[in-house]
């Protein structure tokens, strides 16, 4: 006996000496070397230039040539003969008046876009930790109620050897323990495996090596749903990062239905020119190239069409995206709520409950009033009830965290 206290010391020696795995802190790492949040970092950043470099204007064409007469080589004729010449042309294309604006607006409502992309990778990536944290911390609270359990049934089997021992038991008892023994022994073997998968998931989130060592999560108190369902709706519409895309979008496919109408206008060109003519006057000219949009009927109408077309399209999109964010906010408030009246029937009726019925099973048995199989039932449902209230906490947890994603609102610490 005093050997085993010796070992449980040792054990929670251990325990309390293993560094605390903080969740602030693993989020801050997560935002400064997640690859998808410094990828989309980047797309927002690339992004950026596109409204400059859509509202400039064309590059300018330079023209240097020469015009001979009588010879094809250069200056053959040049002095003498009015065509011949040696000169420089420079042109510019200018887009009919509002084109460049209108282009230049639309790039920066896709970079928009882009930031509201980042956002959304952001509060996903930071969604996503936070469910690991929390299965990471139910599968250390799942393996110390197992070992417990098992602790405490190792008791019973030496009170039913103990019975055997004095021919009040009979041996079937001591199998039935030694079997649930083995049960419990094998729920721990797929919870720790549970528990080295979390850890590796929250390190590859991290890029980290998944094989690095990660601290035990505190303790987590079971936590209050203390928000309304109007509340987290509306929060969603104003700041859900997937409506504002859409929204984006819907802004920048207008745009480009007043583009598409400015194309019935014609773009031109200024060109300029200096001709030298040797012993001759030198010659200057300047004209001005209008595009004419004269297969309209075919170009520019159907343009104007595609673009509405698309309009109608981004806004169906707009409300495909609201009604489903609108459907996964319910959801995920249907469970929260759920679970939370379920872990307070668990604690306050079940497992109070169950533990006078187990404590009472096993005083009876002690005195053979009942059989050890009783003891058993009790044990296994005793157990079975704390295992599900913590699931219900789980559940409840990844419920709000998946809430908080959708409305980047903070409703668990």
């Amino acid at each position: 006996m005093r050997n085993r206290l010796l070992l449980l010391a040792l054990v929670a020696a251990a325990a309390s000496a293993q560094p605390v795995l903080k969740l602030d802190e693993l989020i801050n790492d997560a935002l400064r070397a997640n690859p998808e949040i410094l990828a989309a970092q980047k797309r927002y950043e690339a992004a950026r230039q596109r409204p400059g470099m859509d509202s400039a204007l064309p590059d300018p064409m330079l023209s240097v040539g020469y015009a001979s007469a009588g010879k094809p080589w250069p200056l053959a004729g040049i002095g003498t003969e009015p065509t011949a010449n040696v000169g420089l042309m420079v042109s510019q294309e200018f887009p009919f008046p509002g084109k460049r604006k209108l282009r230049g607006d639309m790039a920066a409502k896709m970079a928009e876009a882009e930031w509201s992309n980042y956002e959304e990778t952001r509060l996903s990536v930071i969604s996503r930790l936070k469910q690991a944290y929390h299965r990471l911390h139910h599968a250390h609270e799942m393996i110390g109620i197992l070992t417990r359990n098992r602790d405490l049934l190792i008791e019973y089997l030496r009170v039913a050897e103990a019975r055997y021992s004095v021919g009040k038991a009979a041996q079937q008892d001591i199998f039935k323990a030694q079997t649930a023994r083995s049960i419990l022994e094998a729920r721990l073997i797929k919870i720790e495996q549970e528990r080295r998968a979390r850890e590796a998931e929250i390190n590859t989130q991290l890029a980290r090596d998944p094989r690095a060592p990660l601290g035990a999560p505190p303790e987590i108190p079971p936590g209050t749903l203390a928000v309304t369902l109007d509340e987290l709706f509306r929060r969603a519409s104003q700041v859900s990062p997937a409506l504002m895309r859409e929204q984006k979008l819907i802004e920048r496919t207008e745009l480009a239905v007043n583009l598409a109408r400015k194309d019935y206008y014609p773009d031109y060109t200024l060109s300029a020119g200096y001709f030298n003519m040797g012993q001759m006057p030198d010659m200057y000219q300047f004209r001005v190239d209008f595009k004419l949009p004269a297969w309209f009927h075919r170009k520019q109408q159907a343009g104007v069409t595609e673009q509405v077309m698309n309009l109608s399209q981004a806004r169906r999109s707009w409300e495909v995206a609201d009604q489903a964010i609108h459907y996964r906010i319910r959801e995920e408030y249907l469970m929260a709520e759920t679970s939370e009246r379920l872990m307070r029937l668990y604690a306050d009726t079940v497992l109070p409950q169950a533990r006078l019925a187990l404590d009472s099973s096993l005083a009876s048995y002690e005195t053979g009033a009942v059989d050890f199989l009783t003891v058993l039932n009790n044990f296994t449902t005793r157990l079975d009830y704390e295992m599900n209230y913590h699931e219900e906490m789980l559940s409840f947890h990844l419920a709000l965290v998946r809430l908080e994603e959708m409305t980047a609102l903070k409703l668990i610490d």
